[in-house]
């Protein structure tokens, strides 16, 4: 039997078998546990509630609207069969122009209308995880090092390290500063980096973040961009959260900041995006790669060709962005319906005494679960989440997996779900935080009675032992008079 087992793995590539995937975390296990029993509210009221899955399901019913009102731009209706032929047939990996113009104008209108991006830099993948991996292979050859912000996303282990052979370091960053992006946290990793001998080709942040629900402001970003221009690496800006952001500060692209930056070296930079998150839409598998440099653009457009956007995917979604008072009606109301919920969820986990870090974008919030912890540990966190998994049956992701420096943080994610599930979710939390606090008390109380119990035995066995015979009682022992 281990014979074949090895035999089966030699017949396998070193990339199909190796353990650089990241599967083998409590990221990916809450996920396990939520598809092994998913709750639903009348067929499986008990069931795991997913809340480490980032999705966006709060304004489908505006695309919905917009697609019924628009038949003729899907090639699946009658409205707009007569384009089939031309659009099936279609598989320039540049991509469709109207599309690329599209894409375009709707990250500037995002960013606040204060950058114009060119569409001719816009390039194609299959999803922000086939873009930040094609983006590592255009910059990094295998053993490379690229630097990442901690806390960050437990995918990117998987996106830029997986098939590419890259490595990651951690920037720690630390909850008694908000978990902001400091320069001496970044030149620590850098100078670990070359302890360790490893070549640092660059840094890659997420803003807004994941999984912090934070936009960087602009002095961070300009600390960011004058970090890479005197290391001569690069700056990857993983952008797919833009449009999520529900309350003050605004979100400022990287393209917006390196316009003022005279000493900024263009080349360095280049931008992720998406409309998995904003758009709510992931099935459609939309990832763009934007670079300033002209090499890593034309190289990334040659790899389109191994992760397409459909032209279907395509040609209605140009149709869609180019619709300029759906985009606005969209922006407002996602933005809208985002803090709403984001209101209901950490005001309801306020009533209970849970602390979140203050937030204003991202489908999610980061949750403060320090004092529940029963030691101040990893150990202690992963011990609190499995409790939290399988006895809540809440799946909530684990700071850990996110390369937290402090345990005791999770990821909790607010809009995935519609508002019933939500009322269920914030009842079982109540209910685990309020039993959490009972046992703390009862055993507070255990704990003082088994104290004054030895504190009596030993001033019992005082008394008999210095005054009295142990062979004799007096008459006016109250033992005596228990027992007349």
């Amino acid at each position: 039997m281990e014979f074949k087992r090895k035999n089966k793995t030699q017949l396998l590539s070193k990339i199909a078998t190796n353990d650089r995937h990241g599967e083998n975390s409590p990221y990916f296990d809450g996920w396990k546990a939520y598809d092994n029993n998913s709750f639903h509210p009348t067929q499986n009221p008990n069931g795991v509630i997913q809340m480490g899955l980032a999705e966006n399901k709060l304004c489908f019913d505006l695309i919905k609207k917009w697609i019924m009102e628009n038949p003729e731009a899907s090639i699946c209706t009658a409205g707009g069969v007569d384009k089939f032929k031309d659009v099936a047939i279609f598989q320039d990996y540049h991509g469709l122009k109207e599309f690329r113009e599209a894409i375009a104008k709707f990250m500037g209108r995002v960013g606040g209308n204060k950058v114009i991006f060119d569409a001719n830099r816009i390039v194609m993948s299959s999803g922000a995880t086939g873009a930040n991996e094609k983006i590592m292979f255009c910059l990094a050859d295998p053993g490379d090092t690229f630097l990442v912000p901690s806390p960050y996303y437990p995918g990117f282990a998987r996106d830029l390290r997986w098939r590419t052979g890259l490595e990651i370091v951690p920037v720690d960053c630390k909850s008694s500063n908000n978990f902001r992006i400091t320069r001496a946290a970044m030149e620590d990793a850098y100078e670990k980096a070359q302890k360790w001998n490893l070549n640092v080709k660059g840094i890659i942040i997420a803003n807004p973040s994941n999984p912090l629900g934070t936009t960087l402001d602009i002095a961070t970003m300009r600390s960011l961009v004058a970090f890479v221009n005197e290391k001569n690496i690069h700056l990857v800006c993983d952008e797919i959260y833009a449009a999520t952001v529900f309350d003050s500060p605004r979100f400022v692209s990287v393209a917006e900041v390196i316009q003022d930056m005279d000493c900024c070296n263009r080349d360095l930079i280049h931008i992720v995006y998406s409309l998995s998150k904003d758009m709510g839409i992931p099935g459609f598998r939309v990832g763009i790669v934007y670079s300033f440099n002209d090499d890593v653009m034309l190289c990334a457009r040659k790899m389109s060709s191994f992760g397409l956007v459909s032209s279907q995917t395509q040609y209605l979604l140009a149709s869609m962005l180019s619709d300029d008072g759906f985009v606005g009606n969209f922006l407002r109301e996602s933005s809208k319906r985002l803090a709403k919920r984001h209101y209901v969820f950490t005001k309801g986990l306020e009533q209970v005494g849970i602390s979140c870090l203050t937030s204003n974008a991202g489908l999610f919030f980061w949750m403060d679960m320090r004092p529940l912890l029963k030691e101040q540990s990893f150990e202690g966190e992963i011990e609190l989440w499995r409790v939290i998994l399988n006895e809540v049956k809440l799946n909530v992701s684990p700071g850990s997996s996110f390369q937290c420096f402090e345990p005791g943080w999770f990821r909790v994610c607010f809009a995935n779900m519609d508002d019933e599930t939500v009322e269920v979710a914030l009842n079982r939390i109540r209910a685990f935080v309020l039993d959490r606090e009972n046992q703390e008390s009862n055993r507070s109380k255990l704990c003082w009675r088994k104290k004054h119990l030895r504190l009596s035995s030993s001033s019992t066995r005082l008394y008999d032992e210095t005054i009295m015979s142990p062979c004799m009682i007096s008459p006016h022992s109250p033992l005596v008079r228990a027992k007349t």
